[in-house]
């Protein structure tokens, strides 16, 4: 997760923090801060969607070898499963990790937001 968040400043740094810093030297404006929001998880959404419909996998996904799968069927995730899962990875890590902890006493080690959105992540 460390990982891939590394990595994605350098997705935010061009697809939201380049058109933000244009709208502010070029209008000398700044966006209200739910805009900014709604950007940025429109940003997230669309990167973790696209990697996970595509292969099922993420760049930091590929350097450690790891595929989001559906559970019941082991084929890529649909879109109703990947957007699901986007939306309670949020609540996962912001509940003090709660639903990372999970994995450590779920018996296929997965995290709470998998078991809920009926997706896993595999070995490559």
């Amino acid at each position: 997760m460390l990982y891939e968040c590394l990595l994605l400043l350098g997705v935010l740094s061009v697809t939201f923090m380049l058109p933000h810093l244009a709208i502010g030297i070029g209008l000398q404006a700044v966006l209200p801060g739910p805009v900014l929001l709604i950007h940025l998880l429109l940003v997230l959404l669309a990167y973790f969607l696209w990697f996970w419909r595509h292969g099922g996998q993420t760049l930091a996904m590929q350097t450690w070898k790891l595929r989001l799968e559906s559970a019941m069927t082991g084929h890529i995730v649909t879109l109703p499963q990947a957007v699901l899962r986007f939306a309670l990875c949020f609540p996962s890590l912001l509940f003090f990790g709660t639903g990372l902890i999970w994995a450590v006493f779920d018996r296929d080690r997965q995290f709470l937001h998998d078991r809920l959105a009926g997706t896993r992540i595999v070995m490559a």
